[in-house]
């Protein structure tokens, strides 16, 4: 609902417009009435009303100087004037002031009403095009930080973009999403862009102010509430490194979801695999997964849908003989992963050597069947036999390095594995992600510590966070208060 005031030192007209005249049927409401230029300007400043009818003469402060001031302070302010017959100067005055309109006196309800009506257009018709010009403004602004993560952004042009803002950035972060989620508010030392890439959601952080605490506790209180998963990059200073925090929050993302988990799982924790892949496609990552879950009936499934797009495409024999090839090799990779050796298993496997001696794309295609149920079963069988070991080599090598920041990828070169199949491995076994076992340990550890009179800060570093932040917000998620609530009540 607008607001609207009637200033005017005539008592009878102040009461006549506002008994007489229906505001809520315009939806608008009287807030206040006035009969001098002060009193005025008081009414002004406390309401801030959309509209503004005044008289021209009022004691104290004339209308005009009244209108001055309101148009000063708030430009947007559409002011009605009231004015006598012979007052034609004052009324050229006030228009050159940025008056929208004015009623010669004797004022009657139809005029007031007429004013209403074509003042409410006119303040709609604003409201829409300022309403275009934000989304517009928005809508550049998504695309050129898009450009910066994707490292062909143009960093004059987003800095003229996010206005003056920009000259304050300390610092930015990027957050994927496993899906589209409303973005929440946020403080006034930080902004959001949220973006949509394909079937990426992202959420863009710009800290306007050195201490992020309070966004990131606020933040995983929101990522709880709505139920997404969430990855995060590390935090740059550098506009410039957004592109970073962009890889790695995906690459976080990614681990979050194949623990099949709506947790928030930060890049810090998980480490950078550097023989991870990332050119597969999403048949071949596809086919990848369900060897390593060992999932034989999805295979299968996968494969027939990967055969019919080779049918579909009409590919030549020497691309599709390629493409096969390719699914067997990426199949003895995840054989690797668990630590064995193919060549132990399979002493004289040459796949190159042996799908030279097909014909057919049938032959080919059935061929690839046999394979990969061949390194399906492998994979299980490896993974029963060496999973305990692996698990408990892990554990060991976490119990003895929480106190510094070990990653997953550190742990899984340890074991000999790949990082994503020993945190299938881990769930597995132990019940939980290595994140969540790895957090749960220096909980426990932390609570000892603190109950030893130890001071938070120690405590953090002791356990292995840098970021006192993060231990904090860590504690209060998993012991349900914070640290030092927590000491004092030891």
């Amino acid at each position: 609902m607008r607001k609207a005031v009637i200033f005017d030192d005539e008592f009878i007209v102040l009461k006549g417009l506002e008994r007489m005249i229906d505001w809520s049927e315009y939806d608008v409401e009287l807030v206040g009435t006035a009969a001098d230029g002060e009193e005025a300007l008081d009414i002004f400043r406390k309401h801030r009303p959309e509209i503004v009818f005044t008289d021209i003469r009022m004691p104290g402060k004339n209308g005009l100087q009244v209108i001055e001031e309101i148009i000063k302070d708030a430009p947007e302010t559409q002011c009605i004037v009231f004015s006598g017959f012979n007052e034609f100067d004052y009324v050229k005055k006030a228009l050159k002031l940025g008056v929208v309109d004015y009623l010669e006196k004797p004022i009657t309800i139809s005029m007031i009403k007429e004013a209403l009506e074509k003042t409410i257009s006119r303040i709609t018709h604003h409201e829409t095009v300022n309403s275009l010009k934000d989304y517009n403004q928005k809508e550049k602004l998504e695309k050129e930080t898009l450009q910066l993560l994707l490292e062909k952004g143009n960093e004059t042009q987003w800095r003229e973009l996010f206005g003056q803002d920009a000259q304050e950035l300390e610092g930015v972060t990027v957050l994927s999403l496993s899906s589209f989620v409303e973005p929440p508010e946020i403080n006034e030392g930080h902004r959001i862009i949220t973006i949509q890439n394909g079937a990426e959601n992202l959420l863009v952080i710009f800290h306007l102010v050195k201490d992020s605490g309070d966004v990131w506790d606020h933040l995983m209180n929101w990522s709880e509430r709505v139920r997404v998963a969430v990855g995060s990059g590390r935090t740059y200073t550098n506009l410039l490194e957004v592109n970073k925090s962009y890889h790695e929050a995906l690459h976080a993302l990614r681990y979050t979801q194949f623990m099949n988990e709506l947790e928030w799982y930060r890049f810090e924790d998980i480490g950078e695999n550097p023989r991870h892949s990332t050119d597969l496609s999403k048949h071949e990552q596809a086919v990848i997964f369900h060897i390593r879950t060992g999932n034989k009936e999805e295979l299968f499934e996968q494969l027939k849908a990967l055969i019919e797009q080779f049918d579909r495409k009409r590919l030549h024999p020497d691309v599709i003989e390629r493409e096969v090839l390719k699914l067997v090799y990426l199949g003895l990779e995840v054989v690797k992963e668990t630590g064995c050796d193919p060549n132990q298993v399979w002493p004289d496997y040459m796949p190159h050597q042996d799908i030279r001696k097909l014909q057919t794309k049938e032959e080919m295609f059935s061929w690839l069947y046999n394979q990969l149920e061949k390194i399906i079963h492998a994979s299980i069988n490896i993974r029963s036999t060496y999973k305990h070991e692996a698990i408990e080599r892990a554990c060991t090598f976490i119990k003895e390095n929480y106190t510094r920041d070990v990653t997953l990828q550190e742990v899984s070169e340890h074991v000999g594995m790949n990082a994503t199949y020993l945190s299938l491995l881990f769930k597995e076994e132990m019940g939980e992600s290595y994140i969540k076992y790895l957090t749960q340990l220096r909980m426990e550890k932390a609570k000892q510590l603190l109950a030893q009179g130890r001071k938070v800060a120690e405590v953090s570093e002791l356990v292995g966070y840098h970021s006192y932040r993060h231990f904090s917000e860590l504690f209060k998620k998993h012991i349900g208060i914070k640290p030092g609530q927590f000491k004092e009540m030891k």
